[in-house]
C-alpha cells in the first residue's frame, strides 16, 4: 500500500483518506451498482462500532467523513484537527477492514440508494449525462450510471459485497493519503499497522474491460422549463499525448465568461442561460463534450451556433486565448492546493494515474508546449474526423434531427487543418 503526505505547517488540521483504483467500471453485469452500495454500506457497522458509534466518534471531535464513488475510484476521506489524525485513521481502518455488511442494514440502505436513484432521475441536468454515456458507450460497463438500477441495487446480499470488496480493495490498488499538518513517519506507522490485514493482490480476475467509443443520438421528451442538451465526442484518456491540449481547447471553447460559446450564445444571441465546454479523461479514452441549457423555442438556432463555433475552433484560435486558458488552469491549480482537502484528493489522483505526484512545475511545462497550430489541428480531429453522441431531454421537438447535424460537422471536414488530422 502507498502513503503519501504533504505537510502543510501554517495549518491546523488535516485531511486525510483512502482512494482506490476501482470504481464503478470493476462491477460484472451482476452487479451494477454494488462499488456505490459498498461506499454506503461501510458505514453501517463493523465488529467493533456501530453506524452510530462511526458518526459520533468522528463528530464528538469536531470532524467529518465522507465517501465517493466514480467510474474509476472510491474514496474515504475525514477531515479533522491535526491531534486526531489516530482517530480519523482507525475509523478509516476499522470501515475498509472490518463491515459487518448487516442484512438489515442493507435492506435500509438498499432503500436509501432506491430514493437516491429517484432524485437523480428526477434532475434533467443529471439524466442528459448519464443517457449520453449510455450511448456514447453503449453496453459497456464505463457508460452505466453510478447508482445502478432499482433491480440490481434489491439483488444484492452481503456474501456479493464481500466479493467485490475482496477483488478490489486490494493494498496494490490503495493509497492513503493525508495533506495539512501531518507527520509523515507517524502516519506511516499508523497505517502500517491498521491496514495490515487487507490482502495485496485480488482475489479473482478483474472484472475491467476497454472502452470502446460508439457515439450516437438520444432524446428524451419531457414536460419541463428547458431543453437540457449534450453534444460530445470521444476525448482522449490521461495519458494520451492531447490530453492537455483537450484541456485547453475546452477552456477555449466554454471555460468562463470569456469563453467563445458564452460570448457568442449567452451575451451576443442570447440563446441560453448556461453553456460550457468540458473535457473528462478516463484510462483509456476520453469525453469532449458542450452542454447547453434552454428553451425549446431556441433549440433551432442554437445547434448551428454551437457548431459554427466549433468549426471555428479548427480554423483560427489566438494566441491569446491559450493564454488566458492556461492562466486559468494554474490558476486553479495553485488556488486548490490552498486546501488540504483539494491538495489530498489531487495527490491521490496524480498517484493512481502517473505513480507519483506530479510537480506545478511539470504540469506547467506541458501546458507551455500546446500551440495554435495543434489546438487547431486537435479541433478538426475531434469535432469532423469522428462520430457525435448527441444527449437531449425536455421539450426537443424542436431539435435538428441526427442528419441534419451529421450534414453540418461534415462540412468541417473541408477545411486543411481538419483534413491533415
Amino acid at each position: 500500500m502507498t502513503v503519501v503526505t504533504e505537510t502543510m505547517p501554517h495549518l491546523e488540521s488535516v485531511a486525510l483518506g483512502v482512494w482506490i483504483k476501482s470504481g464503478s467500471r470493476d462491477e460484472t453485469n451482476e452487479e451494477h451498482g454494488i462499488a456505490h452500495l459498498l461506499e454506503h454500506m461501510a458505514f453501517k457497522g463493523t465488529a467493533r462500532r456501530s453506524a452510530r458509534d462511526i458518526a459520533e466518534q468522528i463528530e464528538n471531535v469536531g470532524g467529518e467523513v465522507n465517501a465517493a464513488t466514480s467510474t474509476e475510484t472510491t474514496s474515504y476521506y475525514a477531515r479533522i484537527l491535526k491531534d486526531d489524525v489516530p482517530l480519523a485513521v482507525d475509523i478509516l481502518a476499522d470501515i475498509l477492514t472490518e463491515s459487518s455488511f448487516d442484512h438489515e442494514e442493507l435492506e435500509r440502505e438498499q432503500q436509501v440508494i432506491l430514493q437516491e436513484i429517484g432524485a437523480a432521475n428526477d434532475t434533467p441536468d443529471d439524466v442528459v449525462f448519464d443517457r449520453f454515456a449510455e450511448t456514447a458507450f453503449a453496453n459497456q460497463t464505463i457508460g452505466r450510471p453510478i447508482l445502478g438500477t432499482p433491480e440490481t441495487v434489491l439483488s444484492f446480499t452481503p456474501d456479493q459485497i464481500r466479493a467485490y470488496l475482496a477483488r478490489n480493495y486490494t493494498t496494490d490498488r490503495m493509497f492513503v493519503v493525508g495533506a495539512g499538518a501531518i507527520d509523515h513517519d507517524s502516519f506511516v506507522r499508523q497505517a502500517e499497522e491498521r491496514f495490515a490485514s487487507l490482502p495485496e493482490v485480488a482475489a479473482g480476475p478483474q472484472a475491467s474491460q476497454p472502452a470502446h467509443y460508439i457515439g450516437g443520438d438520444v432524446r428524451e421528451s419531457r414536460d419541463l422549463m428547458d431543453a437540457q442538451v449534450l453534444l460530445g465526442f470521444e476525448g482522449k484518456a490521461y495519458h494520451a499525448r492531447d490530453f492537455y491540449c483537450s484541456q485547453i481547447l475546452a477552456n477555449i471553447l466554454g471555460g468562463g465568461m470569456s469563453s467563445r460559446l458564452f460570448q457568442e450564445v449567452r451575451e451576443h444571441r442570447g440563446l441560453c442561460y448556461s453553456v460550457y465546454a468540458f473535457h473528462w479523461g478516463f484510462s483509456d479514452t476520453g469525453i469532449f463534450g458542450v452542454h447547453a441549457a434552454t428553451g425549446g423555442e431556441n433549440l433551432p438556432e442554437l445547434m448551428p451556433v454551437i457548431i459554427e463555433e466549433l468549426r471555428k475552433s479548427s480554423m483560427q484560435i489566438d494566441q491569446q486565448e491559450i493564454d488566458r486558458a492556461r492562466a486559468q488552469i494554474r490558476a486553479q491549480l495553485l488556488m486548490g492546493q490552498e486546501s488540504p482537502a483539494a491538495r489530498a484528493g489531487q495527490i491521490a489522483r496524480q498517484m493512481m494515474l502517473y505513480g507519483r505526484p506530479i510537480p506545478n512545475e511539470e504540469l506547467m511545462e506541458r501546458l507551455q508546449g500546446i500551440t495554435i497550430e495543434r489546438l487547431k489541428d486537435l479541433a478538426g480531429r475531434l469535432f469532423f474526423d469522428t462520430i457525435p453522441t448527441l444527449s437531449a431531454i425536455g421539450p426537443v421537438d424542436k431539435l435538428a434531427p441526427m442528419d441534419d447535424i451529421l450534414g453540418a460537422l461534415s462540412n468541417g471536414t473541408h477545411h486543411p487543418r481538419a483534413a491533415a488530422g
